[in-house]
């Protein structure tokens, strides 16, 4: 794994070098390895290594024979074994044993069309000289980033991070008032926004080609279900031996490496599974690691035990507290390059430091088994209110929400709230958004917080629409309800927060690189295939991976009930906390930054600490938070021409 950066010039103008190697050096966490340029007429890459195949002879950036191809790659190829085997036969010399120059050679055979060979996690940046034309690509689902700007005099900017086009002085940071306000309704900026104006991301699935006529943009790969009564006639134990046996050659493709391997281990479902696939694999001790929390709300420690216990791996965890998530918060923020609702990265950049520290280097983890098998209670909601619509005067049909967060404490009270939550709009199951617009609708009340003068420079709801509308798949319609609700959450959630700010974020910040093999695209595309009563069958979530592998895990984690990870939120941010984020909640910080409401700020704090927030206050406190931070690291502190330093907020709270 590592971090790429560039610089093109369409009239072929000299590339600032100076720059390039701020904009490389920004992203050293990446790749503390190894740099490497390349520059010519009109083109500059930047490269920092994380050296995990090929460890002698993989630098990059790397070309072909003539070196008329060259690239800068960060990611992973799992299947390179097999396309080198192909290339060869066809006549291409490699020079390396990397999986990087087979992407070169397969340029050269396919053009445009070699992105769809691969099979990985990537972003990449490859510069043809005799096409003189640029391409940037991004993977099937956003596993890896890549954000892209233009300057006034026409250069164009790109790198695995924000921070990196920041560094190269000509780029200014500047909060986008319209990002804050997708954030607080999508949970999410919709691509290519980003929460700088001026800067975009390159959406997952797509290549943008760039030469001197112009650019464009191109989608590759998309999610794609079948029609809702289009769907194979086939057994659940066939579709289960499917899934089984697919899962299994994901994990071994990505077991593929030149240094060790370990996996996350939380105590849940996927991660068991991933975790026993792994050891069946493995030719050594495994090695697992975990969080565990201070606060038993959070905790699945018992179930981390439980595995540990029947795999026998070499397992290390580490424990966090509501102030060890406080205290983490700002650097969170730092790697994470955007506004959040939750706490949830902070634990899992602590865990990627104790993975760091044992000299591990890749790490497999579950994300992605509850978009494709129907593990969240988002579908199952879904699922319940349409039923309920069909009756809406049924006791019976509302009291089955009630199955739903066994893991939250109701009273009375509480219960007739979540009766009266989910009973709005019960009956428009036309809406094409009609899954999550309870959790939308709950979200955008967040804007609250922030001041009258930044919340007049939002969207408007239907704005915010429109332009979710244009990103996504205009026939999704035609879908089964609950493929349609999978879609948005593996389109929005998942590819746009899930595998960037708890995913390779937190992991790249300490140089480990995670690996996903539930979001192998085999796999992605035959959990599409499998009909929606399979994957939740009556109320029970992610029916049939748990049948794919009920043999080879113990009870206790096939049988537990569903619980989502979560951290501490509200008690993290108290003014009386020693840490920058507490420290830019205060009154004084809050109304000089003008991000915030003070006043409503303030009543919300004072009731996190007597222990009585609500969910969706403290996930108000959480944005806040999270934007004061934004503006401190990246606008007022971040300076031109500096190569950013994480530790610098750091020094800076310290004096």
């Amino acid at each position: 794994m590592c971090g790429i950066a560039g610089i093109w010039q369409r009239e072929r103008a000299p590339v600032d070098s100076a720059a390039l190697r701020r904009m490389t050096r920004a992203l050293v966490h990446r790749g503390p390895d190894e740099e490497g340029y390349f520059e010519r007429d009109g083109i500059g890459l930047g490269h920092r290594r994380l050296s995990i195949i090929d460890l002698g002879s993989g630098q990059q950036p790397l070309c072909n024979e003539d070196g008329s191809v060259w690239i800068s790659f960060n990611g992973e190829i799992f299947n390179y074994v097999e396309l080198r085997k192909d290339l060869e036969r066809r006549g291409h010399v490699f020079r390396t044993h990397s999986d990087t120059e087979t992407i070169v050679h397969l340029y050269e055979e396919k053009g445009l069309r070699f992105v769809d060979d691969l099979n990985g996690q990537f972003a990449l940046a490859l510069w043809d000289a005799r096409e003189r034309r640029l391409i940037l690509a991004r993977d099937r689902v956003g596993i890896r980033p890549l954000f892209h700007t233009t300057l006034a005099d026409g250069a164009f900017l790109f790198a695995s991070e924000m921070k990196a086009l920041l560094a190269h002085g000509g780029v200014g940071a500047e909060i986008d008032p319209v990002a804050i306000g997708q954030v607080a309704t999508f949970w999410v900026t919709v691509p290519p926004r980003t929460p700088f104006k001026g800067i975009e991301e390159l959406p997952p699935g797509h290549l943008l080609v760039l030469n001197e006529r112009g650019r464009s943009a191109q989608r590759y790969w998309r999610h794609v279900f079948p029609g809702e009564h289009e769907y194979e006639q086939r057994s659940l134990d066939a579709w289960a031996g499917d899934v089984h046996e697919l899962l299994h050659d994901a994990v071994r493709l990505q077991l593929r490496s030149d240094v060790p391997v370990a996996t996350y281990l939380s105590g849940g479902l996927d991660s068991s599974i991933l975790t026993s696939i792994v050891q069946r694999h493995h030719n050594h001790h495994l090695n697992t690691f975990s969080v565990q929390f201070a606060d038993a709300r959070f905790d699945e420690s018992e179930y981390q035990r439980q595995m540990v216990e029947h795999l026998r791996t070499n397992h290390r965890s580490t424990t966090v507290s509501s102030a060890d998530v406080g205290n983490a918060f700002a650097d969170v923020v730092w790697f994470a390059e955007r506004p959040t609702m939750r706490t949830a990265p902070a634990p899992l950049l602590r865990l990627s430091g104790l993975v760091r520290e044992a000299g591990i280097k890749v790490v497999l983890t579950g994300e992605g088994a509850d978009e494709i098998f129907g593990g969240y209670n988002i579908f199952r909601e879904d699922k319940v209110r349409r039923y309920w619509a069909r009756d809406p005067a049924s006791e019976r049909r509302a009291a089955l929400l009630s199955r739903l967060y066994g893991y939250v404490e109701r009273d009375r009270r509480a219960e007739s709230f979540w009766r009266m939550f989910f009973r709005k709009n019960l009956e428009l199951t036309d809406d094409p958004y009609y899954s999550h617009r309870r959790r939308w609708d709950n979200a955008t009340q967040i804007k609250r917080a922030f001041a009258p003068d930044l919340r007049a420079q939002m969207q408007s709801e239907e704005e915010s629409l429109d332009e979710l509308t244009a990103y996504l798949d205009p026939g999704r319609q035609r879908w089964h309800p609950m493929c349609r609700a999978q879609y948005l959450e593996m389109m929005l959630f998942m590819s746009c927060y899930l595998l960037n700010t708890q995913g390779d974020r937190m992991m790249m910040a300490n140089s480990v690189e995670g690996r996903v093999p539930f979001l192998d695209h085999r796999v992605i595309e035959l959990a599409a295939r499998v009909p929606p009563q399979f994957k939740i069958r009556g109320l029970q979530e992610k029916y049939l991976l748990k049948q794919a592998f009920v043999r080879e895990l113990p009870p206790i984690i096939t049988q537990r009930p569903k619980q989502p990870y979560r951290a501490p939120i509200s008690s993290c941010f108290s003014p009386r906390q020693n840490h920058l984020a507490a420290e830019l909640m205060r009154e004084g910080e809050l109304v000089r930054t003008g991000v915030a409401n003070a006043s409503v700020v303030g009543r919300l704090l004072q009731a996190a600490d007597k222990g009585a927030l609500a969910e969706r206050d403290e996930m108000a406190v959480c944005t806040v938070a999270s934007v004061q931070l934004l503006k401190h690291l990246f606008v007022d502190k971040l300076q031109p021409n500096e190569t950013p330093n994480p530790n610098d907020h750091r020094r800076a709270m310290a004096s």
